[in-house]
């Protein structure tokens, strides 16, 4: 076991030499030198202040059965590594640091991807070197694979939902308005319909399904062409950390529609529709339509208030 933990943080080098021809390698992601400070420690020095805790973390991942394309939302997100270890350090005070490996090791194999996880969490303040633990947990190579459950969003997931008009777009108080909703308690994800300019026309289905999302894209980069804090972002994987972050999303729609499991009934032509359709997706409470003369939608159990631009400045 020792051997096999040591081999874990060693070079890919050193692995493939002590590696059991009869056993397949598994791909692994990492977190490396991940310095927080943290109360911990069951001694009474070790209370009411914190310490500098140094976390090393690599993951074994089940083989993806499909091609991943280069695509960031069929890989395991590094972030499941960092958000297992903050989520661990924020439940509780714990005393032994081999109890927060083990519960970081439990969290990271919930994940489906996740197949087994080596630990190593040193405490860098408590005497002349690093004083820790390292273990590593597996998941049985027959469990079958779990079937994931969507969990309750958290708070800083749920995100309020801005649909911008072509005229809103140009409003020369789009600054402040983004000001405005930036401030607020909810991370901000926006979206667009496309350009006022008709997008091609093209005889296959398909094709216009494609260009349709593409023209909604192009007015994406035009918003991100007003203010540098809107950046576009097509995958959930981007809009989640985005989120996490509070930064500000402007929805690419092309890979989540085409994507999705249930494609949207809503055509891309109709993109308030689709934007309403992406913001039940997200979980979102509340959805902003900012405009003159738009069509009213089937809200979808969202609370949608639309709202002419000259009514933004009043505090919306």
């Amino acid at each position: 076991m020792t051997d096999e933990i040591r081999l874990a943080f060693a070079h890919p080098s050193a692995r493939a030499e002590a590696m059991d021809p009869a056993r397949p390698p598994r791909d692994r992601i990492s977190l490396r030198d991940h310095v927080v400070a943290v109360e911990i420690g069951a001694f009474q020095a070790e209370r009411g202040s914190t310490q500098r805790v140094r976390f090393n973390v690599v993951v074994e991942v089940r083989p993806n059965p499909a091609p991943l394309e280069d695509d960031v939302d069929r890989v395991l997100s590094y972030d499941l590594i960092a958000d297992a270890i903050a989520a661990e350090l924020s439940s509780e005070r714990l005393n032994l640091l081999e109890t927060l490996a083990g519960r970081i090791a439990e969290r990271i194999l919930a994940a489906p991807q996740a197949m087994r996880a080596f630990v190593r969490i040193e405490k860098l303040d408590r005497g002349p070197g690093a004083l820790g633990v390292e273990i590593v947990r597996d998941r049985a190579p027959d469990q079958p694979r779990p079937v994931p459950v969507a969990p309750e969003p958290e708070l800083a997931l749920v995100p309020l939902v801005v649909y911008l008009t072509n005229e809103a777009l140009a409003a020369p108080d789009l600054p402040l308005w983004l000001d405005r909703w930036q401030a607020g308690p909810r991370p901000l994800v926006l979206c667009v319909g496309a350009a006022e300019a008709p997008a091609p026309r093209a005889g296959v289905a398909l094709a216009q399904r494609r260009i349709d999302l593409l023209a909604i894209e192009q007015n994406a980069w035009v918003l991100a062409g007003r203010d540098p804090r809107c950046v576009v972002r097509g995958s959930r994987t981007e809009i989640d950390w985005a989120m996490k972050h509070r930064q500000i999303s402007v929805w690419a729609p092309s890979k989540i529609v085409l994507d999705a499991v249930e494609s949207p009934s809503a055509s891309p032509r109709d993109a308030l529709a689709l934007a309403l359709w992406f913001a039940e997706g997200l979980h979102a409470e509340q959805m902003l339509v900012i405009g003159e003369d738009v069509p009213e939608h089937d809200p979808r159990g969202l609370d949608v208030r639309y709202v002419p631009p000259a009514a933004v400045a009043t505090g919306i």
